[in-house]
């Protein structure tokens, strides 16, 4: 785990805003992984007899593994051993992110963003420690301080939190902090936590709400817009 300096200055010290630390989701945010989960969930009960179709795929996004497999064993009635299921699709979906993962548009230019203009910044997923350290790999140089994974925290995502516990280790207010997020769930942990969040949806819709700014894409939010996010505080 990455040591955090919590001493260096916010944004809100010398950005004109409050803004204290951006907290960015994984998949389907940062990196087009969900094709990825849905090939290695689909192709995995398929072949143990159960096919799932189309209309299934926006119930499996943005939730922790927990979530997916209660949904497709109730779903199939399938009778396999839960922590056999979890390693059988984690194992399919890692082989697919081998290879590397593309990223979502715009996503290369928030990074230079972060990184560009100091600002202080951690990636937030449901997914396992394994997953997220191959996709930071495969990322290269990024502007994460560190990371906060799925299987880190006793309640992952729809919960509050991995983004209070990210706030927290960057010494910051959850009130002064940006969720980036592209699921209902990530959203709805987020909001949970006290941060002001921005959703750009991948499979399922996201409506609009109080504190909450839905884009169509990373490519629409720039510096300025960010920083008006968090007002200086008064």
């Amino acid at each position: 785990m990455t040591t955090v300096d919590t001493t260096s200055p916010a944004l809100g010290e010398h950005g004109g805003s409050g803004l204290q630390a951006v907290l960015v989701d994984m998949d389907g945010t940062l990196v087009d992984t969900e094709d990825f989960w849905w090939h290695a969930e689909s192709s995995l009960f398929a072949d143990l007899g159960h096919p799932l179709g189309e209309e299934h795929r926006a119930q499996l996004v943005g939730g922790p593994m927990t979530r997916v497999m209660d949904y497709l064993l109730a779903l199939t009635g399938l009778e396999i051993p839960r922590e056999e299921l979890a390693d059988r699709i984690n194992g399919r979906f890692t082989e697919l992110l081998d290879g590397g993962a593309p990223l979502m548009p715009g996503a290369a230019e928030l990074l230079a963003l972060l990184r560009e203009n100091g600002i202080p910044a951690a990636l937030v997923s449901a997914s396992h420690r394994r997953i997220i350290d191959l996709v930071l790999k495969n990322l290269g140089d990024h502007p994460f301080a560190f990371s906060v994974a799925g299987d880190e925290v006793a309640r992952t995502k729809p919960n509050p939190d991995p983004y209070l516990l990210a706030a927290s280790r960057f010494g910051a207010e959850p009130a002064r902090c940006v969720v980036i997020e592209d699921a209902p769930l990530g959203v709805q942990a987020g909001e949970a936590a006290g941060c002001q969040v921005v959703a750009v949806p991948s499979v399922a819709p996201i409506p609009p709400g109080p504190g909450r700014l839905v884009l169509g894409s990373l490519a629409e939010l720039d510096l300025a817009l960010l920083r008006s996010l968090v007002p200086a505080p008064v």
